[in-house]
């Protein structure tokens, strides 16, 4: 759909058709996200889209919390609500099509096969999101090293990621971190 459009027009067309592809929820689709809303639309600048992704992921409730507000920096109030509608509508439809195939076919073994398959998408688009995060907020030495460490602190531990945002934050909040 031509940027051009009606914007709320535009980002319904846009979200729905995201959804449909952001196997593994709304954070598998950040690197789409960003291309569309920074570099194809010009909706959020690099700086606006970590600062709207920080406060989804700092929000309480559902990651598709980023369409939300996305929405909301395009078209206000109708643009949050029409935005996080075409992000959930369709794949909620899509499932329950997909579920109720599945439960008819439990006995076969391709279902089994593809849900296989789909690990490893899901882990690629979280890698790929990750490092679009990255690369769009990590200006500095520092903050790359903050990065480099959190993501190292994360493999090798079971500690609860809320305290990295913490940290991170407490850095930024001091100056240390630009």
């Amino acid at each position: 759909m031509n940027s051009d459009a009606n914007p709320v027009l535009t980002l319904a067309w846009t979200f729905a058709v995201m959804s449909l592809f952001a196997i593994g929820g709304a954070n598998s689709a950040i690197p789409e996200m960003h291309r569309v809303a920074v570099d194809v639309n010009h909706w959020l600048t690099d700086k606006q889209f970590t600062d709207v992704y920080a406060i989804a992921q700092l929000s309480p409730g559902p990651n598709v919390l980023i369409v939300t507000l996305i929405g909301y920096s395009v078209a206000g109030l109708l643009g949050a609500l029409v935005a996080t509608l075409a992000m959930c509508v369709p794949t909620a439809v899509l499932a329950l099509i997909v579920s109720r195939f599945l439960t008819r076919s439990s006995h076969a073994r391709w279902p089994s096969i593809i849900q296989a398959a789909l690990v490893p998408l899901s882990i690629g688009l979280m890698g790929a999101s990750g490092f679009i995060l990255a690369r769009t907020s990590d200006r500095t030495v520092v903050a790359v090293l903050v990065t480099v460490g959190a993501a190292a602190v994360a493999s090798v531990t079971k500690l609860n990621p809320l305290w990295m945002l913490v940290v991170g934050g407490c850095l930024g909040f001091a100056g240390l971190i630009g």
